[in-house]
């Protein structure tokens, strides 16, 4: 011990969240499990090799977590415990009154499951109690972790940043407003660990349950049926928050997450359109706990502007050549029929018809081109 005066009984911070600034110690979590620094093993010459490599965090993404944190005991996959199979991440924004008893639904489904598993809850700078809540059933159950944020980041920011530091080799996303069959997240985990085929396993939601019922439900069929066109995919629900799916398959579209709900939609889109296979098992949607934080205008907005920047991203050629080729098509047809009215007379409107189609079909290979030639996502 002497030899290495450094190493204490809290474990190390490069196994945490590795955030650039030096003076961020360790704002991964607030406090986990039920023992304590003492229950910690003893010092080694050599640092425990990190039970799953850490997403490096963005320096934005950093401004959410907290500067200084407590000391904490061990997490799971850190020595003085095992490594888990399973990450659920559960963002929480003034989810106190009911987020107990989401965490005691997920706890007892996995604890009468074959999983080793981790509750990731991140606090998404909650204005009531439930911070305090979430620090309790730290204390209470051996298998919580805390990520407290210093702001309100959005849920897809909540579910990016988690991802990233998340221990297990699979991760599920669902929320804490009690509408989710929580209950059956290891029937999910089981699904991709015994058909590697697939990468992600989405609950397919058979009801709509949520507010503003009479425009949510066409709105989303219309736009779950754009992406449907533009990936050619049947995606029986684009937006579930319900999903497993491999770590390391996400980790290349992480960045791509928009901070608010659309990040589910995002997320499905950006495995369809790799070809990676996602299963739907259906699943039924309660009514939620608490008050929503959905607004129809604005979310459905973002929802349509994700899907076509999305489908932009991967294959621009689905968005742009359809209206391009549509325009020169119209603009010939109407040069005949102006031909046939007045020989030789092109009227400026025929001429913005090709034009515009010309341009656009231009774009459309420009942007094609620019995505096969990045090396990246």
């Amino acid at each position: 011990m002497s030899e290495h005066p450094s190493t204490g009984p809290a474990a190390p911070v490069t196994e945490r969240i590795p955030v650039d600034p030096p003076q961020v110690s360790n704002p991964a979590t607030e406090v986990i499990g039920t023992g304590g620094p003492a229950s910690s093993p003893p010092a080694t010459p050599a640092a425990p090799a990190a039970p799953a490599a850490q997403a490096p965090v963005h320096p934005a993404d950093a401004a959410y977590l907290p500067a200084v944190e407590p000391a904490a005991a061990p997490l799971p996959g850190e020595p003085g415990h095992g490594k888990p199979y399973v990450t659920i991440v559960l963002p929480c924004y003034n989810e106190g009154e009911h987020v107990l008893k989401e965490i005691d639904r997920i706890t007892a489904a996995m604890n009468s499951s074959e999983f080793t598993y981790e509750v990731l809850c991140i606090d998404d700078a909650s204005t009531d109690n439930t911070l305090e809540v979430l620090q309790q059933a730290s204390r209470d159950y051996a298998n919580i972790r805390v990520m407290p944020f210093r702001r309100n980041g959005g849920s897809g920011t909540a579910r990016r940043i988690g991802t990233q530091q998340a221990h297990g080799e699979i991760v599920v996303w669902t929320d804490a407003d009690m509408t989710y069959e929580n209950e059956r997240i290891p029937e999910l985990v089981r699904i991709l660990r015994d058909d590697p085929s697939y990468d992600q396993v989405v609950g397919a939601r058979t009801t709509e349950e949520g507010t503003h019922k009479w425009a949510r439900v066409p709105a989303k069929w219309l736009i779950r049926k754009i992406a449907e066109k533009l990936t050619n995919q049947t995606i029986p629900d684009l937006n579930s928050g319900l999903r497993a799916f491999r770590r390391e398959v996400s980790l290349p579209y992480l960045r791509l997450l928009p901070p608010g709900f659309s990040c589910v939609t995002t997320i499905t889109l950006a495995f369809l359109s790799n070809q990676h296979d996602v299963k739907y098992v259906p699943t039924s949607y309660a009514k939620r706990a608490g008050v929503s934080k959905f607004h129809f205008v604005r979310d459905a907005y973002r929802y349509i502007l994700q899907v076509l920047r999305m489908v932009m991203y991967f294959d621009p050629l689905k968005v742009l050549m359809p209206p391009a080729l549509w325009l020169i098509v119209i603009g010939v047809l109407k040069a005949v029929v102006d031909m046939v009215r007045h020989p030789f007379y092109f009227p400026a409107s025929t001429v913005l018809l090709i034009v515009s189609g010309i341009m656009i079909g231009s774009l459309a290979l420009l942007s094609d081109l620019v995505v096969r030639s990045r090396t990246g996502v």
